[in-house]
């Protein structure tokens, strides 16, 4: 959460105006959390059974704390604590490319060490730290594609073992995160075709649940789901964002018509 939470700070900084005392010290004490706990091992965004691992997720999360901390530290009043943020935010950069890239999987892996895909891995991609040139980053999104979907071409969280008896739906966020993904690495034709597929589960008045039922087609989970419309309206963005480049056209003049 530390990612989000200064990742949401960030972009809300200048509607925000100057921040009090207080959330300057709670967003300082958040980025600093996460230079020193980045290597601690967890259960993963999808809180999975097991023993802990080193989720390469949750240190992408580490990650854009310090580096949405560093471009905050003039408003956080503290642009004493950049070296070392800067310091760790390079660790973990370093340790993600070394340790979360698996030859042998052809993509970033659910964890260190891991063969897994897990759909959370487009978050490199969504959160900055690798360009869409970068061909690891296009190899994982297309391997998210072609090797965690059903046949309707809806995104699973994983498809490893994780201590559950049973089968899970398809998740609509993941299918949104696959568009949006798609999206920021130039692959528009994809990312449309994906982002259809995902809003046919709209029922009738315009909801979403938080799974699609691979055998029915049926929605199932947690209804309305709130992160299913959050990943419809940021994939949508992404995809007119998109548009606008590919047709020549600087998507901020077209945020401002």
């Amino acid at each position: 959460m530390y990612g989000e939470l200064l990742g949401a700070a960030q972009r809300l900084v200048e509607q925000l105006g100057e921040l009090d005392p207080v959330t300057r010290r709670f967003l300082a004490a958040a980025a600093d959390a996460a230079a020193s706990r980045w290597k601690e091992k967890d259960q993963g965004i999808w809180e999975i059974r097991g023993e802990p691992r080193d989720f390469l997720h949750s240190k992408l999360m580490c990650w854009a704390a310090l580096d949405r901390a560093i471009a905050l530290a003039a408003q956080l009043g503290a642009r004493e604590r950049v070296p070392g943020w800067a310091a760790a935010r390079d660790e973990i950069r370093a340790a993600i490319l070394e340790r979360g890239w698996s030859d042998r999987a052809g993509a970033f892996t659910q964890a260190f060490g891991s063969e897994d895909l897990d759909a959370s891995n487009l978050m490199l991609a969504m959160a900055g730290f690798l360009p869409g040139d970068d061909p690891r980053m296009k190899a994982t999104i297309d391997a998210t594609a072609a090797r965690l979907t059903d046949e309707r071409g809806l995104v699973y969280r994983y498809l490893a073992h994780d201590g559950l008896e049973g089968e899970e739906g398809t998740f609509l966020l993941c299918t949104f995160w696959l568009a949006q993904a798609q999206a920021l690495v130039g692959e528009l034709d994809q990312a449309t075709a994906t982002f259809e597929r995902a809003v046919a589960a709209i029922n009738d008045v315009g909801l979403l649940a938080e799974e699609v039922d691979v055998g029915s087609g049926e929605m199932i989970g947690n209804f309305p789901q709130a992160f299913s419309h959050i990943g419809l309206v940021n994939a949508a963005w992404a995809i007119t964002q998109a548009q606008e480049r590919a047709a020549g056209r600087d998507p901020a003049e077209a945020d401002q018509r």
